[in-house]
């Protein structure tokens, strides 16, 4: 977030990956830096006002003595020199690059007030603003020291992610085990990982077992069992098992670094409300100093005297700082992004989120997102009166039991599921691409399509239609056949939640897919979608998306980044699923780690809240400005009402507070 807003040297670099710590400390010392200088001026100030005769006045004390007025001109000038030292330092820093902006009117302020009363005191004639000066000062240092706060606040998160890298890894070398820095690994290194520690690297499990909490990462809840060949990223937790790890690569391309320098380029980038607002916040500036110098004229050519008039102009310059203004957008962005990538949502243009809330239609490419992409058994049906189910599911679990193949492991799921323990086998055999045949506790047992059965002119059940998706396994013991099982990819059980969310938001839902007719139909009706396309070619996605657009509809499609490049690009907002591995999914503005489909909601939600807080940022921030302008320029006189200048200060430091405080209420639902 260097420079979060133009017009702000004082708002230091946040942490980026780059700057290691240094980014950090230097912005804690500018906190510390304004800190000192506010409590200092607070010492000075007691004294300043005490000598002033407008308090003495108010407080019907007197305190005068030889010298008096010199020893207020000296406590005020150190005030001034070295209390708005950020400030003047601000304004020479804007003047430079021809950019006035929030400092250049803070800094002419102080300096108008400044001299005046230097004047006063060498025999001019009026009234001194040290008091006011002096308040003015300390007022808008507690402002900066708060917001640089709370800025610093919603980088934090960031560097959340920063710190979820360990120091340390145990390295192998041979039998012995060292302990190197993380940032000294290289690709194939092997490293321990113990139980409840954090992976040091990205790399490749080639020993051990364990469950491993990504959360951090990738937003997923669940600890993930992780095995021999699994891969494994750097920052998540390791659960009760040891592990060994060969590194995949150097900590700089790791998964964790690249989102710390996504979420770092999309604080950086700018969206359309963005430019809004400095566009806004440019104005502001301009308005505050012609709106200043005809403040002043109006009072000073009415009458009303020197002292009067520059203190009306100071109060309007002062008050219309667009400071609000400036940060109303930043700080939502560095919270936004920030907490999006802790929920393994990594949004790599803001502007695409900032559409999220436009969007009409949500296209879902393949069923593989809606659906767990995993076979499951739907139906069991025995034919042999002394079989229970759970037996016949026994026989065919154990022909299933040492095959890797998606339906295999649907049949063992549900044996597990059903508690039923598998009986070894003997003579095991594969029936090319027809099934599989063994014997089992002495009975000679198949498991086979029903294409084996067509080939052997085995008499199956006549009038069996599956269900579109189904496949179906046909058992055949001691040579009749038992019974058989559908399995089917089942829906996931967030998906329904999904589309109904996608719903109530009035936002319809699109299915397009390479599968056939049959099991997209399925798909769409079961979970209520608007509509889908089947059997598309990859290359056809582009015009179903293009189609879609030339009904006015706006097109955000999920896809996995690779292959589905064309048609993201296309949508007017392109989300990458299930890429965490693959961040750099170029034609994707906003990238989800995890395939859950309610994530997807989620973004839009988010994005709909980010923009939402942001609006209300900006009203704010103008609305104020609207009423405290002419209350500053002394619309009320007449009636009493009168803003000091260290009142505007105050009324400014509360409304970007008040900014800062709605910013940091931003949550992901």
């Amino acid at each position: 977030m260097e420079h979060m807003h133009p017009d702000h040297p004082e708002t230091m670099d946040m942490k980026s990956p780059t700057m290691g710590h240094a980014g950090h400390d230097h912005h804690a010392m500018m906190i510390a830096d304004f800190k000192r200088r506010f409590y200092i001026v607070l010492m000075l100030t007691i004294p300043i006002m005490l000598l002033s005769e407008t308090i003495q006045h108010w407080l019907n004390i007197h305190i005068k003595f030889p010298g008096s007025n010199i020893l207020i001109l000296i406590l005020s000038s150190v005030v001034f020199f070295y209390g708005g030292w950020p400030f003047l330092k601000g304004w020479w820093d804007e003047m430079k690059t021809w950019k006035p902006g929030m400092m250049t009117l803070i800094g002419f302020a102080i300096t108008v007030s400044y001299i005046y009363s230097v004047a006063t005191v060498l025999g001019l004639e009026g009234m001194d603003f040290f008091w006011e000066l002096a308040t003015l000062i300390l007022i808008m240092l507690l402002g900066h020291w708060i917001e640089m706060k709370s800025v610093a606040g919603a980088s934090r998160e960031l560097e959340l992610l920063v710190k979820l890298m360990p120091d340390d890894a145990h390295l192998i070398q041979g039998d012995m085990i060292m302990d190197v820095k993380t940032e000294t690994l290289k690709a194939n290194d092997v490293v321990l990982i113990k139980p409840g520690e954090k992976v040091a690297a990205d790399g490749m499990i080639i020993d051990g077992e364990s469950y491993l909490n990504e959360s951090l990462l990738t937003g997923e809840s669940k600890p993930v069992d992780k095995k021999r060949g699994d891969k494994v990223i750097a920052g998540s937790i390791n659960g009760n098992g040891a592990i060994k790890v060969s590194v995949l690569h150097g900590v700089k391309d790791s998964y964790l670094s690249q989102v710390i320098k996504l979420v770092h380029d999309a604080e950086q980038s700018k969206s359309k409300t963005q430019l809004l607002a400095d566009t806004a916040a440019r104005w502001l500036t301009l308005i505050a100093l012609v709106t200043g110098a005809a403040t002043f004229l109006v009072w000073y050519l009415s009458g009303k005297g020197l002292s009067f008039s520059i203190e009306r102009m100071v109060t309007v310059i002062v008050i219309c700082c667009p400071h609000a203004l400036g940060l109303a957008v930043p700080l939502v962005v560095a919270k936004s992004t920030a907490l999006s990538a802790k929920h393994g949502l990594l949004i790599k243009n803001r502007t695409s989120f900032e559409n999220a809330r436009k969007i009409t239609t949500l296209v879902f490419d393949k069923t593989g997102t809606l659906t767990l992409g995993k076979f499951a058994v739907s139906k069991i049906v025995v034919f042999q009166k002394e079989l229970s189910e759970n037996e016949f599911m026994r026989m065919i679990a154990a022909l299933e039991q040492n095959s890797e193949h998606p339906i295999a492991t649907g049949i063992m799921q549900k044996a597990k599921d059903l508690s039923i323990s598998i009986p070894p086998v003997e003579n095991f055999k594969a029936i090319t691409g027809q099934g599989v045949e063994a014997t089992v506790e002495g009975n000679a047992v198949k498991a086979v399509s029903p294409g084996y059965l067509k080939k052997e002119k085995i008499n199956g059940p006549s009038n069996l239609t599956p269900n579109a998706g189904e496949t179906i396994i046909f058992a055949i013991i001691n040579n009749l056949v038992a019974g058989y099982i559908c399995l089917a990819d089942s829906i996931r059980p967030e998906s329904i939640e999904a589309i109904q969310m996608l719903h109530d938001n009035h936002i319809k839902s699109v299915l397009l897919t390479g599968d056939n007719n049959a099991v997209a139909e399925t798909v769409s009706k079961t979970l209520n979608m608007d509509s889908y396309f089947a059997e598309v070619l990859p290359q056809q996605k582009l015009e179903k998306i293009k189609e879609l657009q030339s009904k006015g509809e706006f097109v955000a499609m999920t896809g996995d980044g690779v292959n589905d490049a064309p048609a993201l690009a296309q949508a007017d907002i392109g989300i990458a699923v299930g890429s965490g591995s693959d961040i750099a999914a170029e034609t994707a503005g906003i990238i989800l780690v995890n395939s859950n489909p309610k994530d997807i909601v989620s973004l839009i939600l988010f994005g709909k809240a980010t923009y939402r807080k942001m609006m209300q940022n900006l009203a704010w921030a103008t609305g104020y400005n609207i009423i405290a302008l002419p209350l500053a320029a002394g619309i009320l006189y007449n009636y009493g009402i009168l803003l000091s200048p260290a009142a505007g200060a105050a009324l400014m430091s509360i409304s970007t507070i008040v900014v800062a405080i709605n910013a940091s209420l931003l949550k992901i639902k």
